[in-house]
Parts: C-alpha cells; structure tokens; sequence
C-alpha cells in the first residue's frame, strides 16, 4: 500500500518585519499538500491578530488568542499552488493612537473548513514615525556604472516632522529574476540620494527601487514602502582602448607583430591590418580572418625588398571596434 499522506497541521515559523506602514509576515510554504480533492488539502491560511498594550504581559495562551484575535486576512489557494519556499501576507496598518504591541498567528484552514491548531505567535511594536518612501528622479549611463538619484523623503508616514532617516538601501531585480532580491546592493544604508551599480551586465534589464530606512523601536532598522520603481538597461556601445603595437621584428620571409594586451574583461580579440602603401585609407587588408586572442602575429607571406605597414584594432564580445594603432613598418631584406 502507498504511503498515508501527512500534511502539516501548523508551523511554528511564523516571522515578520515592519516596512513603512505594513508588517510582512512570511513562513515556509507546506512542502507537500494532499490533493485538491482530498480532506486533508489546504484550502487557505487564515491570518490572525491581537492588539495589545505594549506593557501587557508576554505570556498568552492560544485560548486567550483565539478570543480577543481578529481574522485580519487569508492567503488564498491559488497563492499556496503557486508558492516555492515561502508564503507571505501583508497587513497595511493604520499607526494611529498609542503605541501598541501587535501579535499575529497563522492557521491552515482544509478543504472541509477545519482548522488547525494557531501557530507560533509571532510579536512585534511597529514604528509609526517611519520615512515616507523616497522618489527616483533621474539616470545616466556610463561605461562603467548604472547610475541613478532620489530626491529624500520630507515626512514620515504619519505626517510628522523631521524625518526618521538613517538612510538608504537600493534593492534590484533583473528580468531574469522572479523577484526583488531580499538583501540590498549596498553593504551599509547610503546617506547620499544617488546610487552607481557596477555590478549589472550589458544588455540585462533591471528593475531597481530604493527603501529609506528609519530608526525603529528597540533600536532597529525598520525600511520604508518602496520608492517607485524604474527600468533601465544599456547596450555595450563602447569600444576597448586602443591597443600598443610594438615595433615589429624581422626574420628570414616573415614579419612578428608584437602588441601588449587591453585590459577590458570583454575583450573578444584583435583583427590584424596590412598594406604596402601608408598612404591609403585604413580599410586595408585585413589579415585575421577570425579574431585573435593572443597578443603576437607572424606574418608570412611577404616578399623580399619590400615595406610592410600594419596597425590592429581591438574588438570587444558585443562588436564595438577600438580606434587603429599606431602604424608600424618593417621591411624584409
């Protein structure tokens, strides 16, 4: 006979974090359900909370909590399918009147309207004086960087003054992602209003928003909603440096080029040129069909008592072509 499916009553890892006015809980998602025909399916979680004086004693029983809790929310069916390792649920509050000290529990509620038994409480003091979010303002691109500014938040959420503000954290998100990364770009909260990524790729969209962050109870960093978001993306449009070709040497019916290598991390190669006559435009002949990788070329097929010209061009893996070398010359006794 098969195995008998269990499928977790309860979890006991309930968490959650304060962001502007909203506290976003999250635990892991069931890692098994029955199916959706089946008694035991999860059909939703249930979302519960207790105000509560923030002197009032930490102990409370799940009696207690099921009395004076207020269902404030679900995650639905289709949110718990779709789900990978986490689920979440937003409560948006008010943060008006005195400070108090919220307690939350969750419970899977199946496909017959059981529930389970509540969860680990999960307690927190929200902050109501909490910057309002940041506004993105302007970008600029350069070889370099991706490089964006803000204008700083005036208020908090609560419309009071001055503002709660430690700083700054920038949060990205490439198409290839599902979702906004949970740690920041920068290490620290920034205090400057601008921000330089140099860690995207060429051709990548990224989606970028910006959080400011206040001082919240106990001491604690607590984030601000999201700035609006922007989306920016550049193409590779620069060439690498023009390349140094040294001067050449001269053996029996050949010529050796010599140049030092370019420094750009996308560098695809080198293309080779050659004429008889300096005089000539610079479309001359090109003597690499391929790109080359290294950093020397022979060339063979000269003719005694007579001047060879050449000079190299640096191509990097998006096409862009550097400037010519300097010309050198050499001729084959």
């Amino acid at each position: 006979m098969p195995p008998v499916e269990r499928i977790p009553q309860r979890t006991e890892l309930l968490s959650g974090s304060q962001r502007g006015n909203q506290v976003i809980l999250s635990w892991p998602a069931p890692r098994r359900n029955a199916g959706e025909g089946s008694v035991q399916s999860i059909r939703r979680v249930d979302v519960y909370r207790v105000a509560e004086k923030s002197n009032a004693p930490l102990a409370m029983t799940e009696e207690e909590f099921g009395a004076r809790a207020t269902l404030v929310g679900s995650v639905s069916y289709d949110e718990i399918k779709k789900a990978t390792n986490t689920l979440t649920y937003t409560d948006t509050l008010e943060l008006a009147g005195e400070p108090a000290r919220l307690r939350y529990a969750i419970r899977y509620v199946n496909s017959a309207g059981q529930r389970a038994a509540f969860s680990n409480f999960f307690l927190m003091e929200p902050a109501a004086r909490v910057a309002a979010p940041p506004v993105i303002t302007g970008h600029e691109y350069s070889e370099s960087a991706i490089t964006f500014t803000w204008e700083a938040p005036k208020t908090n959420i609560d419309g009071s003054t001055p503002v709660n503000l430690l700083g700054y954290n920038v949060y990205r998100v490439a198409a290839s992602q599902p979702q906004v990364a949970e740690n920041p770009l920068n290490q620290t909260p920034l205090t400057a209003t601008r921000y330089e990524d140099r860690s995207f790729k060429f051709g990548e969209k990224y989606t970028y928003v910006v959080r400011a962050v206040s001082l919240g109870p106990l001491a604690k960093p607590v984030e601000s909603l999201n700035s609006n978001s922007v989306e920016l993306s550049q193409d590779d449009t620069y060439p690498p440096s023009t390349p140094t070709l040294l001067p050449p040497g001269i053996a029996a019916g050949r010529i050796a080029l010599f140049w030092t290598a370019n420094p750009e991390p996308d560098l695809a190669g080198y293309l080779i040129y050659r004429s008889i006559d300096p005089n000539l435009p610079k479309d001359w002949t090109i003597l690499t069909p391929s790109l080359l990788t290294r950093t020397t070329f022979t060339d063979e097929n000269v003719e005694p008592g007579k001047t060879y010209y050449y000079y190299i061009r640096a191509v990097d893996t998006a096409g862009n072509k550097s400037q010519p070398s300097e010309v050198v010359s050499e001729t084959v006794p």
